[in-house]
């Protein structure tokens, strides 16, 4: 799974501050971890490394230092402190300067090193030098300053950048218990070889894929298919790796190799979309190639055009004019106005319960025309729960339950416990000579009845004829005969969530063009949730890789933005592929979690549909910050260019013009959404 291959990623500056496969952008105001320490289905504990603790502040000590020398430096000036004049004046401000200045200064030689002349860093480097060269030591410095205050704030976009692969790792199982020299020893899965025998415990997971060797299983393979229902497997059936053995200690005879195993088959194709996946720039980078070289050539301007117009032309007046110029131009408030539009609508987000791991998301979700989205815990909360109960004949439901319990009680399957749920107005019996037939169901006596409890090959094994509807019936069914006779059925159905027919209402309401539901339920399951929310796209019994060639065709449509939502282990390579991966983050696998872009922390469907409001009000808010700081840009731009605005007044306009935007953006997170 090691891969040399980088993926870049760049700040709101074009300043390259990331560049391993495993790195991920992060929210611009990091998020708290939604897990501290997870403890996966195998009972082992694992923590996300995450950069933080005292650390980062360390990266804020330049600016400290640079705001200390510089406050110092402006009351020795106001004060006109006798010693402080000369040589040591300008010593104190340079050494003020170098803090926040020289790393700058420094981007800006490599960028032109590199053919590239007209970058941010080339603009402030040439305008706070010009402004020592005129004399402004002060000005010089507290422009650098905002400019570097405004570079941490985008570093903050990183601090806690995960490490994708190794947490799609901790996924994979550690340890395969193999049959070896007459006993079982653990061993990693990638020493395991084909056909050799390995031991799975309750609770753990199939490390490699096989068949079953014992008996029967009982399976859970939510987190590889998708379904909600665990499933029996027999004799001689496929296993597969990633799936959590629910009951009894089994054995399987492994069929494939470690590395071609099923959750491997996962983790690589969330490896490729990844890497796949587009990296989108901030505005702030896209102006600046525009806005930079403009602002140059007008310094040009303002320094030798004059020559040919003005009778009494001298040079030194005009040089620093030009450099004033550059000052002003300096686009300290719209480095600071853009990023704080993002923190708004990041933070409304989070008081909201969405994580977004970037303030790109904001605008890709704002963009978004189509929703694709799984079925097991994304619009259901993949428990098991009575849908329906009927009876048939002279037997009444009073009747029928309290025997079916009796011998439900018995059983430790997952179907079981959903129906133990039932509260029964009638005492329930104790069940005698209860005997569990593999695959099929339970057979007992209650009360001297003989009560049979399971599937439709159990009633045929024993000659009961049922209804014919009962092969119409699409969600899983427990059918009971007593003595003979056919007495009813009991349907298990996924529960639909309590926002999700609201929230499929909503989508179509804010202009979603296409929803669609993509499963690895059972396909006619899976219609029925998609008919009962209205959505009328919808295909069930998906592997990973069918999701993810679903999305993908819809990708090959360039005319929108395409969100996917989902929660398990077999959700992440689509998740990863999509412009925008929602996951539901409260019971979402941690692969979901770690490989998505957005979160739901409350798992709430009608999350998604605020989270697409906080973004399209963040984008408000942002161009209202742009034309603010630019309008009043221009205007301060002019006067300098005429010589009656000074640099402290330019600092003073990208102050006031900052604060406007701080006040613009908390409005964001005073909204009620």
């Amino acid at each position: 799974m090691e891969s040399k291959e980088h993926i870049h990623i760049y700040n709101s500056t074009g300043k390259q501050i990331c560049c391993s496969l495993e790195q991920k952008i992060d929210s611009k105001t990091p998020p708290p971890l939604l897990h501290e320490a997870n403890s996966n289905k195998d009972g082992h504990t694992h923590s996300h490394s995450h950069s933080g603790g005292s650390g980062h502040w360390k990266a804020y000590y330049p600016a400290i230092g640079s705001f200390i020398l510089l406050i110092s430096g402006i009351g020795l000036d106001f004060f006109d402190v006798a010693f402080f004049k000369g040589w040591l004046r300008i010593i104190w401000y340079v050494i003020a300067y170098i803090p926040v200045g020289l790393p700058v200064v420094k981007e800006a030689f490599e960028a032109l090193k590199q053919g590239e002349i007209f970058t941010e860093f080339f603009l402030m480097s040439i305008a706070t030098i010009g402004a020592f060269a005129i004399g402004e030591y002060p000005e010089g410095v507290a422009v650098m300053l905002f400019y570097a205050v405004g570079e941490l704030f985008q570093s903050a976009a990183v601090r806690r950048a995960k490490d994708n692969i190794k947490a799609l790792l901790d996924v994979r199982p550690k340890i395969a218990n193999v049959f070896r020299n007459g006993s079982f020893v653990e061993v990693n899965p990638s020493d395991v070889n084909i056909e050799e025998t390995i031991q799975v415990k309750v609770g753990e997971k199939v490390p490699l894929d096989g068949t079953l060797l014992s008996e029967k299983a009982s399976l859970n393979t939510a987190a590889i298919t998708g379904e909600s229902k665990p499933q029996s497997i027999l004799y001689g059936e496929n296993v597969l790796a990633g799936s959590i053995n629910m009951e009894g200690v089994i054995e399987v005879k492994t069929t494939k190799l470690f590395n071609d195993s099923s959750v491997a088959r996962i983790l690589e194709l969330v490896q490729n979309a990844t890497a796949k996946k587009a990296k989108t720039e901030l505005l702030i980078r896209r102006l600046a190639k525009v806005y930079t070289p403009i602002v140059v050539y007008l310094a040009i301007g303002v320094c030798f055009l004059p020559y040919f117009f003005v009778d009494d032309y001298i040079f030194s007046d005009w040089l620093y004019r030009a450099l004033i110029f550059l000052v002003i131009s300096c686009p300290c408030a719209l480095v600071i106005s853009i990023p704080l539009g993002y923190f708004g609508g990041l933070g409304a987000a989070s008081k909201n319960g969405i994580l977004f791991k970037g303030a790109m998301y904001l605008d890709e979700l704002k963009n978004v025309n189509t929703i694709v989205m799984d079925k097991t815990g994304t619009v259901t909360k993949g428990v098991f729960k009575i849908d329906e109960i009927k009876t048939f004949g002279a037997w009444k439901k009073e009747t029928m339950m309290p025997l079916l319990l009796s011998i439900e009680s018995k059983s430790t399957h997952p179907i079981a416990k959903a129906i133990l749920q039932y509260e029964s107005s009638q005492s329930i019996p104790d069940a005698s000579d209860v005997k569990e037939i593999a695959g099929k169901g339970l057979t007992g006596l209650v009360n001297s009845k003989k009560i049979i409890v399971g599937n439709q090959k159990l009633m045929q094994q024993f000659n009961i004829e049922t209804p014919q509807e009962i092969a119409e019936i699409v969600e899983s069914v427990v059918l009971v005969a007593i003595d003979g006779d056919f007495a009813g059925f009991v349907t298990i159905a996924d529960e639909l969530k309590e926002d999700a027919q609201e929230s499929i209402s909503a989508f179509k309401e804010i202009g979603i063009k296409l929803l669609m539901m993509l499963s690895g339920d059972k396909n006619s399951i899976t219609q029925k949730v998609a008919q009962s929310l209205g959505i009328q796209h919808a295909k069930g019994g998906l592997l990973p890789e069918d999701k993810l060639n679903e999305v993908e065709l819809l990708k090959q449509n360039k005319t929108g933005k395409i969100a996917f939502i989902g929660d398990g282990i077999n959700d992440a390579p689509v998740l990863a592929a999509s412009d925008v991966g929602i996951a539901m983050g409260a019971m979402g696998s941690d692969v979901a979690i770690e490989t998505a872009d957005v979160i739901i922390q409350t798992d709430q469907l009608s999350k998604v549909i605020t989270g697409i409001q906080i973004a399209n009000s963040t984008q408000k808010i942002i161009w209202q910050n742009i034309v603010l700081a630019f309008g009043i840009k221009i205007i301060v731009l002019i006067l300098g260019a005429g010589g009656l605005a000074t640099m402290w007044e330019a600092v003073f306009a990208d102050v006031g013009v900052a604060l406007l935007a701080i006040l613009n953006a908390v409005r964001l997170q005073r909204m009620n959404w």
